[in-house]
């Protein structure tokens, strides 16, 4: 009998080869339909990621994706990880409950090498190293651009890849814009939005507030958050400008019941974080920008007894642990822009600050864990970076480097080299190599948890890399993407058992690994076909040895069908497959597709504003994608809502 997913493939692919098959037998009925399949970029679009300063798509080596705030919208996404998780290649662990916790994980890395910024402010948590989303309001985003590969010549930690959160602009219009949504679905999950943008006088704003609710998708998953954010551009003369943002956002979270360690966890977080930017010409060539930082992160994980075996009667506390981060740092840079030259020079200063504190119940106390310990560790960081985008006709070559320097590994130089080139008018061809590195999180070298010392010898993870593709809308009718990889890791961290020796034997990480990661991702869009489009992408990453969840070998494939009339409706179907190959011990599932169906009509459109309504199922199969047997995600669920625009 064939199992559930390979029936549901089927029957999608059906589907997509008969749209596709019939568009293709009309495709000279329709002189409007005659169109010229673009790249996947058009050349006009620019991003900053790959040097930190904005640049043609076409001339960028690195392997990157770009998702809009029209994509972000189309997906009716409610986190951050649910829009990366669509990205061929990133890897992102989470049960897909509303608001749940998650971990991103680029071409087989740790989630702790992947560097996500917001607003260019570094949200990697100090004490784990990894970054936490579900703290960054979808609603403010305008773009988010991902590297999958080291980013450390522009960016510093960035062993893994970058995964950069860029905020909606202020307005420019006295009229004010803006954009009110409301959704509701099963178990009362809610999201709110609002955001509103224009100019009063000569000062650009944009404002935000959202808030979103559930009563838990799965038993004790309850989620409650809501988020504030301001933006505003204030000219100080005619061509100098400075940029002011600020947000605040508290998302409370039941991560849920944990059977079997008898535990319930819950986590909550209070995130601030801040901005000041000014940006002046200093020559026709030459400009200067100048940013100020700082982030609050203060989130509390506690572990409460469900009641049995031996860890107390139900409710309560196991282990509470709360981490109360801050970083505040500046960022210069100068940009000279000449004929064939943009060449970018630039320097980031940092400080970070952990606070932890470890609450342990009665019955860690008895097997050794103090009733309550404390640790304060604090780093330093500074580093200066320089690249040039050189463009020689259709070639486009990216020399960088990067000098790090921080008060616990000490230095670390990351150098890399880009090249594209246009062939035709159709295809481009990219390379790309990298040496890049990850600072250790703080909780390893200084800090310690429970049962683990801290290692303050430990060195930096360092990675050299490289990447080759192409991308070609040669074929008719269809667009393609393939980026083959290979990372080659030096000084991974480990767990040693016990290896702090005595009185306590705690664990201690120590830098005695090596680990090969290669690869391919592919990636593929048609053209158009009677309001039709059909996409699809893969990517497998192999480990050698296998990575710290004992993964020799991930991948994931997405296959997404797409109808927009370009006048009121769209409907989305998008379908994700994952491969973890984890060890049974783990109770894992995930050798199935999560189908999602996204439906959008509109219902008014008057000079100037425009009201949708939407409605979105959820796992439409009732597949299964999880990691660990306590942490199962939601079967199908459905929710609906209105969106209006001004």
């Amino acid at each position: 009998m064939e199992s559930r997913p390979l029936k549901t493939v089927i029957f999608v692919l059906c589907i997509a080869l008969a749209v596709v098959f019939r568009c293709l037998t009309s495709w000279a009925q329709s002189g409007e339909e005659m169109q010229v399949l673009r790249m996947f970029y058009n050349d006009e679009d620019l991003v900053i990621s790959p040097t930190r300063h904005p640049k043609p798509i076409s001339q960028v080596a690195e392997n990157i994706t770009v998702i809009t705030a029209k994509e972000i919208e189309d997906m009716n996404a409610h986190t951050v990880a649910e829009v990366l998780d669509r990205v061929p290649g990133l890897f992102i662990n989470f049960n897909r409950d509303f608001g749940a916790t998650s971990l991103i994980q680029a071409q087989g890395s740790e989630e702790r090498h992947v560097l996500v910024l917001t607003d260019g402010i570094p949200w990697n948590f100090l004490n784990s190293g990894g970054a936490e989303t579900n703290s960054i309001p979808v609603g403010i985003i305008e773009r988010i651009e991902v590297i999958k590969g080291p980013g450390s010549s522009a960016w510093g930690s960035a062993l893994g890849g970058v995964v950069n959160i860029i905020t909606r602009p202020a307005g420019t219009t006295e009229r004010p814009t803006g954009t009110i949504s409301a959704s509701y679905g099963k178990e009362d999950t809610q999201d709110y939005r609002a955001g509103l943008a224009g100019r009063a006088g000569s000062v650009g704003y944009y404002l935000f507030a959202g808030s979103q609710d559930a009563d838990g998708l799965r038993s004790s998953r309850e989620f409650d958050g809501y988020s504030l954010y301001s933006k505003f551009n204030i000219p100080l003369s005619t061509n100098v400008a400075a940029d002011l943002s600020m947000g605040y956002t508290q998302p409370d979270i039941g991560l849920g019941d944990f059977i079997t360690e008898g535990l319930r966890q819950s986590a909550g977080s209070h995130v601030f974080f801040a901005t000041a930017s000014l940006s002046a010409p200093l020559t026709r060539e030459l400009n200067l920008s100048l940013s100020l930082h700082h982030l609050k992160q203060k989130s509390i994980l506690t572990n409460n007894s469900l009641g049995w075996g031996l860890k107390g009667p139900p409710g309560v506390l196991y282990l509470e642990t709360e981490y109360d981060e801050k970083t505040t740092g500046g960022h210069g840079k100068l940009v000279f822009d000449h004929g064939q030259h943009t060449a970018v020079l630039g320097v980031d200063i940092d400080h970070g600050k952990l606070d932890q504190v470890l609450e342990a119940g009665a019955f860690l106390q008895l097997v050794g864990a103090p009733a309550r310990s404390t640790s304060h560790p604090d780093m330093d960081t500074w580093a200066v970076y320089a690249n040039d985008t050189i463009v020689l006709g259709r070639w486009s070559v990216t020399p960088g480097i990067r000098y790090d320097h921080n008060s616990i590994t000490g230095s670390f130089v990351s150098p890399s080299l880009g090249v594209t080139c246009l062939l035709g008018n159709d295809s481009l061809i990219r390379a790309s190599a990298a040496r890049g590195f990850t600072i250790p999180p703080l909780s390893w070298t200084s800090g310690g948890a429970l049962f683990l010392d801290p290692n303050r010898s430990l060195d930096h993870e360092e990675v050299w890399s490289c990447q080759a593709g192409v991308e070609s809308r040669a074929l008719p009718y269809l667009w393609v993407k393939a980026t083959l990889f290979r990372h080659e890791v030096d000084d991974t961290l480990t767990k040693d058992l016990y290896g702090a020796g005595p009185p306590g034997y705690n664990d201690l990480y120590a830098n005695d690994g090596e680990i090969t990661r290669h690869g391919l991702e592919l990636e593929a869009e048609t053209l158009p076909f009677y309001n039709m489009t059909v996409s699809a992408g893969y990517a497998c990453a192999h480990m050698r040895p296998s990575n710290e969840h004992g993964s020799d070998n991930i991948y994931s494939c997405n296959i997404g069908i797409r109808y927009d009339d370009n006048k009121s409706f769209t409907a989305e179907l998008f379908g994700h497959y994952v491969w973890w190959d984890l060890d049974k011990a783990w109770g894992a599932s995930y050798d199935d597709f999560i189908w999602d169906l996204n439906l959008r009509k509109k219902i008014l459109s008057r000079q100037g504003s425009d009201a949708d309504l939407f409605l979105t199922a959820h796992n439409l199969f009732s597949g299964s994608q999880y990691t660990y047997i306590d942490s199962r995600n939601p079967e199908t669920w459905l929710e609906a809502g209105m969106r209006l625009r001004f």
